[in-house]
């Protein structure tokens, strides 16, 4: 299958380029900025001719922003053969499947799509992909993509477009709005948000969290998602009038008109007693990191930085709210706790391997008559100090008919050799081997 990505240069054109090239496909990705590089660093071709590419693609996806969707789409989908896909990765979905339905020529199947997660996602496992097939425009296609999300994990919902965009208008227009609303509100009060971590509760500190994470975003992206849904402008009728009321309602200082609003609302909601439960663990998600930095005082951990990426190994020799500090070696690092993350063993032993230079040390054994020399190589790599363990020569000429096998261990490069490597001698015998050029049993 050929398919091509307008806009795969594009964060989210480049996760589809990746996931899509996974599963078979030979992609070829456009992008307006022309950033060849990028596709050479993604391993596949920018187009250079894209009117031919579109000619040839027997799947054309648009990832393009949400203002210039409806053009990309009106000039892309005319050119397209008989039998192909069109689909676009839009977060609104009435005006981009209209204008396939009106632009694509019949045999040309159209599938609005909306992945409801942004390019930083590893996986789609347990994301939610929203799809809008037009029934007698996607008998072929709308199945092998359904199954191919559904398969690498997604959870697929099928809506209406105009529907799409009704929900769309609250769980992102609404969330959307309020969040940078906070976020411009803190800039109207010269508040200072740093300052007041250090009065936090948790509940705020996940909060801020999310306006944070919003106000980083691309600008661009979420004035268009405020734009371009035609469903946003009552919802933020509706926010901005039930805002007023409360207001209202504290000012007058009348508690049973407040607490009469928050019941109905409950009421409305319905599942409270659930998203209690679920903001617990969330809460407690985040209680628990810190707890568990403050057990490992003294100890040596890993801490990821979520903005730099970088790794930080070392003892942890001091924990407050704000900053866990890191010694290591001669040197000691403060980092802020909200900007890292606690390494489990396994991804700890991971970046080792991955970092630093490891030891390797070769030890001749004589193994038992009948024992497996594959089989004692995998008792050995059980050990957690150990890399890897490979099998680097064999001989049999030894009189009393035993096999030697000489194993190359590679031991992590932060432990003591002599002492692994004693060890791992100390487990050879106990395995019945002898070790050679000692006295052997």
């Amino acid at each position: 299958m050929r398919m091509l990505i307008i806009g795969g240069t594009g964060g989210m054109g480049q996760w589809f380029t990746k996931f899509f090239l996974r599963h078979g496909y030979e992609v070829i990705v456009w992008g307006s900025s022309g950033k060849t590089e990028i596709a050479d660093q993604m391993g596949v071709e920018f187009a250079t001719d894209l009117d031919r590419e579109i000619r040839r693609a027997d799947v054309v996806v648009i990832t393009v922003p949400i203002d210039i969707t409806a053009r990309v789409i009106k000039e892309t989908a005319p050119k397209m053969k008989p039998g192909s896909l069109i689909m676009d990765l839009t977060s609104i979905k009435a005006e981009p499947v209209n204008t396939m339905r009106e632009y694509a020529p019949e045999g040309v199947e159209i599938l609005g799509t909306h992945p409801m997660f942004g390019p930083s996602i590893p996986t789609l496992q347990g994301q939610i992909v929203i799809m809008s097939p037009t029934k007698g425009r996607c008998d072929k296609w709308f199945p092998i993509m359904h199954d191919l999300f559904e398969q690498s994990g997604a959870h697929i919902e099928i809506i209406d477009p105009q529907e799409h965009d009704q929900f769309v208008s609250v769980v992102q227009g609404l969330t959307h709005f309020a969040y940078i609303t906070i976020g411009t509100t803190f800039k109207s009060l010269d508040f200072d948000v740093s300052k007041s971590r250090r009065f936090m509760s948790p509940v705020y500190e996940i909060m801020v969290d999310f306006v944070g994470r919003i106000l980083g975003q691309n600008p661009y992206l979420y004035a268009h998602i405020q734009m371009k849904n035609d469903q946003v402008l009552k919802v933020h009728e509706a926010f901005i009038n039930e805002c007023n009321v409360l207001s209202d309602i504290v000012r007058q200082e009348d508690t049973e008109a407040f607490c009469k609003k928050m019941t109905e609302a409950a009421a409305h909601f319905k599942d409270t007693a659930s998203a209690l439960h679920r903001s617990d663990k969330l809460i407690n998600a985040k209680i628990a990191e810190f707890e568990e930095m403050i057990a490992s005082v003294g100890k040596e951990r890993g801490l990821l930085h979520n903005y730099s990426g970088v790794t930080h190994v070392g003892i942890i020799e001091k924990v407050t709210p704000r900053t866990v500090t890191l010694s290591k070696g001669d040197r000691t690092v403060s980092l802020r706790t909200e900007n890292i993350r606690l390494l489990n063993d396994a991804e700890l032993k991971k970046w080792k391997i991955d970092n630093l230079t490891h030891h390797a040390r070769d030890i001749s054994v004589l193994i038992p008559v009948g024992a497996n020399p594959q089989i004692i190589e995998k008792v050995i790599d059980c050990d957690e100090r150990i890399v890897s363990v490979s099998i680097i020569d064999t001989y049999s000429g030894i009189s009393d008919d035993r096999l030697s096998v000489t194993y190359r261990i590679n031991i992590l490069g932060d432990l003591p050799v002599a002492e692994v490597q004693g060890d791992i001698e100390k487990l050879f015998v106990g395995l019945g081997c002898g070790i050679r050029g000692q006295d052997s049993i």
